[in-house]
């Protein structure tokens, strides 16, 4: 899987169904697809791979698809459209919710208790296991929807940015660093223009 390339969206450490969401972001203020095709979305799995509940192997992410990479980009849609609900203050759309819950339902898995080399849990699947990293996916935005910590989510106050995070400190207003930093230069450079303007009307 080392071949494939990452289709650039940003990774920033927030719930997997966030990042999931935070793969249609912007650069310099315009619009970016961070899954423009299947071998983009393969690398975004394989990137994720640590972080989803299912197990997959790269024969697996070799062998996505288009209605994979379509799949994805729907729920990757829902996801944003229920996370700007909730940062607005509105109720979700109900055929929005529909979509999520459609999606968490496509592949059913089970978990099994697997014995060597020591005993541990391993998740098992009935359907493809790409389609059932996306179904558990749509889970997990249900769980973060449904659960406390949608009052912590939030959207970024960047420049431009349009990435949504989970706030685990009431100080934080950016999705990273990069992007409070140029906030905070933003800032300094319309006090800056302001100032002699503001000095004027002092004197």
């Amino acid at each position: 899987m080392a071949h494939l390339a990452g289709g650039g969206a940003p990774l920033l450490g927030e719930p997997p169904p966030i990042e999931l969401g935070n793969t249609s972001y912007a650069a310099r203020g315009r619009p970016k697809e961070g899954l423009q095709n299947a071998g983009h979305l393969a690398a975004w799995l394989r990137d994720m791979r640590p972080r989803l509940a299912v197990t997959l192997a790269d024969a697996d992410l070799d062998g996505v698809t288009d209605g994979d990479l379509q799949a994805a980009r729907e729920l990757r849609d829902v996801i944003r459209s229920l996370a700007a609900a909730i940062v607005d203050g509105r109720e979700p759309d109900p055929a929005v919710v529909a979509t999520l819950n459609r999606h968490a339902s496509q592949a059913p898995r089970w978990r099994e208790l697997r014995t060597d080399p020591e005993p541990h849990m391993a998740v098992r699947t009935a359907g493809r296991p790409v389609t059932a990293a996306l179904g558990w996916l749509a889970e997990d935005a249900v769980a973060l929807f449904a659960g406390p910590l949608r009052h912590e989510l939030r959207a970024c106050h960047g420049p431009g940015c349009v990435l949504y995070f989970v706030r685990e400190s009431p100080r934080r207003e950016w999705c990273s660093p990069g992007c409070g930093n140029r906030a905070r230069a933003a800032r300094h450079y319309a006090k800056v223009r302001q100032g002699p303007r503001a000095g004027g009307a002092e004197s």
